[in-house]
């Protein structure tokens, strides 16, 4: 159903990257690098592979197989006029695990990508998956009532359209704050944001505040970790972290004092030893 072009070879120690063919025709592009205990990163809101990098290059060290992809309409993925909703990006998760062949795989989601888990385990199962683990996730859901979404969206695709840097730099504060990072690390993340489509961007942002997976996560069977920034000014943790810990039976939740929505740049080299010794434990 799904296919997989390569465009570097394997060596001996697992490296390659290439693109992942969906059903509609979409080409995701991913990146596979090291051997052991397998874990898959999604990312969220109109970021790519690149967002997880200080992860990776940790945990490829420690012994274990990284794969991260890029959402279609982002990075180096094909634009894709539609399946921006969150059942499109489940199945777009779907088949990279397909078409990797993945199994016993954790499944690491940050922000959006938390929502895109719940669902995908919704509908597909956890037969293939080992852990989850998100990180500022915005499950069960940023707007849980359904009238207040329809303000923060006109506003912010009105904003995109008439000045998506310019949305995208004022975006960085609370995604940073309260935690400082050099002005270097906050233009490299801006761009990472800048090379997803303008299309991709509003259907993303149309798909991440209209997202509701209450009812998905009883779905979360397997052992699951919670990472969130009790200073997370995207996502407050109440809402959010918090209440997906009350949600998932027997998960954990692991509060970082101080910590922003940006977690995986802010708090990158401890985020990566508290994913290897969950990956270890559970």
């Amino acid at each position: 159903m799904y296919a997989i072009t390569d465009l570097a070879p394997r060596a001996a120690k697992r490296a390659s990257r290439g693109f992942v063919a969906t059903a509609d025709g979409e080409q995701l592009y991913y990146e596979d690098m090291g051997d052991g205990p397998t874990l898959l990163f999604v990312h969220g809101w109109t970021m790519n592979t690149e967002f997880w990098e200080r992860q990776t290059a940790d945990l490829v060290r420690q012994g274990h197989r990284c794969v991260a992809y890029d959402q279609r309409g982002c990075g180096r993925s094909s634009p894709a006029a539609s399946g921006h909703d969150l059942n499109g990006l489940a199945d777009d998760l779907a088949a990279v695990i397909d078409a990797l062949r993945l199994d016993r795989v954790t499944l690491v989601g940050h922000s959006m990508g938390a929502c895109q888990i719940a669902r995908y385990l919704a509908r597909h199962g956890v037969t293939r998956i080992a852990r989850a683990i998100l990180v500022a996730g915005t499950a069960p859901g940023l707007f849980p009532d359904p009238a207040s979404r329809t303000a923060p969206l006109a506003a912010q695709v009105t904003a995109m359209m008439a000045d998506r840097p310019a949305f995208v730099a004022a975006m960085a504060q609370p995604f940073f704050a309260p935690e400082r990072v050099s002005p270097d690390m906050i233009a490299w993340g801006t761009g990472l944001v800048l090379r997803a489509t303008l299309h991709a961007a509003i259907e993303h942002t149309r798909t991440n505040i209209n997202a509701d997976v209450r009812a998905d996560m009883a779905a979360f069977t397997c052992p699951t970790l919670i990472v969130h920034g009790d200073a997370d000014h995207s996502c407050p943790i109440e809402g959010s972290g918090a209440l997906a810990h009350a949600m998932i039976p027997e998960s954990e939740l692991l509060i970082y004092e101080g910590a922003s929505h940006g977690l995986p740049l802010t708090r990158g080299e401890r985020l990566a030893a508290d994913i290897a010794a969950f990956v270890a434990r559970r």
